[in-house]
């Protein structure tokens, strides 16, 4: 009789799971326009730099502000350097990179097989993970969503600036690298991991920014500056936050699978404020994903005790 009851909570948290897994999915669906408006007048080096440090610096405060302290272990913090190479410096600049020719829309469509490369690296790693029949569904279904959303016709540019492309590509699968990765953080608070990565990450590029851009002769736009920011404070810093957490209770694929909510938050967006329409196809795609998305995140059912 009190097993409804004891399972309330638990359906509360995976609710609450999901609500920040649609909230990551629109702080990072954004970022491609931020990217889009950011890298004109600023080079994506610097941007990327600069974006990487103005989000540590605000989790620094934060963790200031909660009264807490990074840890000192040179351990943790060689941790902190993979995830930032996998996490931000690396897959953050090849997207900026790519966007200087590659449409923001295209950016976040070719950079939506994150919880494929996730997949199967958790197989070949941690296979009792990645073998449940149920995930390798969700990823089937995400991904056939995505391409039933963007249609046929939005792959025709696919082959042109080829190499924008295959950086983006190269991007995801550093974003399941990344998700995989950051299950070495358990135990930590999730700003923990998120401020030091970024910390790594501002370390990394600031130096390659100062000698190759030399951003002290820049003149950046105010349009391009308001995307900075926002890109720093939202996309990152927040989003880090986030992103860890659901690391630490959803699981790596669970959590990759923002990868696909991306695109239909888009569309969301658009048809709610700009106005757009979507096909028959697309709202099927819509479905697809957000079943993918349930098959990939709910939890496994646990044996009832005798």
């Amino acid at each position: 009789m009190t097993a409804p009851a004891a399972s309330a909570p638990a359906r509360s948290g995976h609710l609450t799971e999901l609500a920040l897994l649609l909230l990551l999915a629109t702080l990072w669906g954004a970022s491609y326009s931020f990217i889009k408006l950011g890298v004109e007048t600023i080079p994506p080096l610097t941007l990327i730099a600069a974006r990487t440090l103005i989000a540590g610096a605000i989790l620094l405060v934060i963790i200031r502000w909660r009264g807490l302290k990074l840890p000192r272990d040179l351990v943790i913090w060689r941790r902190f350097l993979i995830q930032a190479c996998l996490n931000s410096a690396v897959p953050f600049t090849l997207i900026a990179w790519a966007e200087t020719s590659v449409d923001a829309g295209l950016a976040s469509i070719l950079n939506a097989g994150s919880p494929i490369f996730a997949f199967l690296l958790s197989l070949l790693l941690f296979r009792a993970e990645a073998a449940a029949g149920r995930k390798l569904l969700g990823v089937a279904a995400g991904m056939l969503g995505v391409c039933l959303i963007i249609g046929v016709e939005a792959l025709s540019g696919v082959g042109r600036e080829l190499w924008a492309q295959l950086a983006l590509v190269a991007a995801a699968a550093c974003y399941g690298g990344a998700a995989l990765f950051g299950r070495n953080f358990k135990g930590l608070d999730p700003i923990m991991p998120a401020a030091g990565s970024l910390i790594c990450g501002a370390v990394i590029l600031i130096p390659f920014s100062l000698l190759i851009d030399r951003p002290w002769t820049l003149s950046p736009s105010p349009q391009s500056i308001q995307a900075l920011l926002a890109l720093s404070v939202f996309s990152t810093a927040m989003a880090f936050i986030i992103y860890f957490r659901l690391i630490d209770r959803l699981g790596t694929v669970g959590t990759t699978s923002v990868a696909y909510l991306r695109v239909p938050t888009g569309v969301a967006i658009g048809v709610l404020f700009l106005g757009e329409r979507l096909s028959a196809t697309a709202w099927a795609g819509l479905a697809l994903v957000i079943v993918g998305v349930f098959a990939m995140t709910l939890p496994e059912r646990k044996p009832k005790a005798a």
